[in-house]
């Protein structure tokens, strides 16, 4: 749930308690959760048939679990775009304290399965509860935290209330609020307002998300900048698409975590830009889904399209894995594997982002810049509004209306490669130059726990 509007200027910590207005307005929300969790169930089972995952530990989503040994850290990370975030967070907690323990929880199978990778021996991972009142009840007296952080835009009404009942301080991390946000919060401001002032902190992205977070009644902001620029590319991964952009000896193309909606769009581009593309060397379209589910509609409709593709699962798996030799006369490629954006990075000379193209706010743009591909965006990135703006300002990203106008500038750089070397440096000096926010929130989020820190 995302992080409401609410009264304007700083709020006091503790907060004041809840008018009646604002208690009926939880209580109203928690029987409708109630009323919807038979469903909620439902969904679940079914979203289990493609993967699996979301039908296991299903009590877990309703606070029911073992007991936890008190004082872990708790994370709550969302998504796999969340855990990913979460990852140099961690790190440089446990550098700071080795002997932290984690709680680490999710609510989408890909952030679950991503966040395993980050666990420790007496850390412990289980699902997020749906947020109704027994439900995190049941899940704070069995874990017992000392502290909790959400990632980036997630709050939620009961979780929030009993967790300051509990004692246990919450911290919103690599917080983002956008204007869009704010505004549509302001709607539910009865039911969003008092989580938004139980926050204990929030270490805000920038000064705009500072600003408005404060507005939804947030006590205390701190500016911390962004995770997403510490996370490092994989290295491995990043010289083994590389090494398969030698071999393939043509130019490649990405969209790069596609959203509903704009695969549709770009292939029709594509199609419509044929003497452009014999222009440009030919290049292979490579095409990056955001949700697994879809990798299969994704791939038929390619097909439908009369386009030749090759799916990256077709290429096996293991370190020295390098694809058919077929695949490199094929039109398209569907990157439908999961962790290895490195690779596609590696693989590419330029990329779309996706989610920009659709009123979706964009994608992860940070991660293109790490690995030293020039991006080109759509119109739609209030999600990272301000790493678009100074992406653009240092030269690593261009901004486009749409998708036609995406894949003229993409054939464009591929033709003008001093331009495209130039965007790859650009882009490189980017990333590196904003990183240091894990350093600066694991000192506040220790500081809570009173394990060191600074506390100011």
């Amino acid at each position: 749930m995302t992080v409401p509007g609410g009264r304007p200027g700083a709020a006091a910590w503790p907060p004041p308690p809840d008018s009646l207005k604002e208690r009926l307005a939880r209580a109203a929300f928690s029987t409708v959760l109630r009323l919807a969790a038979p469903a909620y169930l439902i969904r679940l089972l079914l979203r289990g048939r493609s993967e699996p995952l979301y039908r296991a530990h299903l009590a877990e989503r309703f606070g029911v679990g073992p007991a936890l040994a008190p004082g872990a850290l708790w994370v709550h990370a969302v998504s796999l775009g969340e855990t990913r975030a979460a990852a140099p967070l961690i790190e440089r907690l446990r550098q700071q304290d080795p002997d932290l323990r984690l709680l680490l929880t999710h609510t989408t199978a890909t952030g679950r399965e991503a966040g395993q990778v980050l666990l420790r021996p007496g850390d412990a991972q289980c699902w997020l509860p749906v947020d109704m009142p027994g439900a995190v009840r049941r899940f704070l007296r069995r874990t017992r935290p000392a502290v909790g952080v959400l990632m980036e835009t997630e709050i939620w009404p009961n979780l929030q209330h009993h967790a300051l009942r509990a004692g246990v301080p919450m911290v919103l991390a690599n917080a983002r609020l956008s204007a869009r946000s704010l505004r549509r919060g302001e709607k539910f401001q009865s039911l969003l307002g008092p989580a938004a002032r139980s926050l204990r902190l929030a270490l805000a992205q920038t000064e705009d998300d500072a600003d408005r977070l404060r507005r939804a009644g947030v006590a205390e902001v701190q500016v911390s900048g962004n995770l997403k620029f510490d996370l490092q590319p994989d290295e491995a991964l990043l010289a083994r698409g590389r090494a398969w952009r030698v071999g393939l000896n043509r130019p490649v193309v990405m969209l790069a975590v596609s959203r509903e909606g704009e695969e549709a769009a770009l292939l029709s581009a594509w199609q419509a830009a044929a003497d452009a593309r014999a222009a440009a060397g030919s290049p292979l379209l490579l095409i990056v889904p955001r949700h697994p589910q879809r990798f299969d509609a994704i791939a038929a409709m390619v097909t439908e399209t009369g386009l030749t593709l090759v799916r990256r699962s077709q290429f096996g798996a293991g370190a020295d894995v390098v694809p058919p030799s077929d695949a490199a006369g094929a039109d398209v490629w569907l990157g439908d594997s999961m962790r290895e954006m490195s690779l596609y990075y590696g693989l590419s000379d330029v990329a779309l982002l996706g989610g920009s193209f659709e009123r979706l706010g964009g994608q992860n743009l940070i991660e293109a810049a790490a690995c030293g591909v020039p991006l080109l965006m759509g119109p739609h990135t209030f999600n990272f509004a301000e790493a678009a703006t100074l992406s653009i300002e240092a030269g690593a990203a261009r901004r486009v209306d749409d998708l036609p106008q995406a894949v003229a500038a993409a054939l464009a750089l591929l033709r003008a490669s001093d331009a495209r070397r130039t965007m790859a440096q650009a882009a490189l000096e980017f990333a590196g130059a904003h990183r240091g926010a894990a350093a600066r929130m694991a000192d506040r989020i220790l500081a809570l726990m009173g394990r060191g820190g600074s506390s100011s």
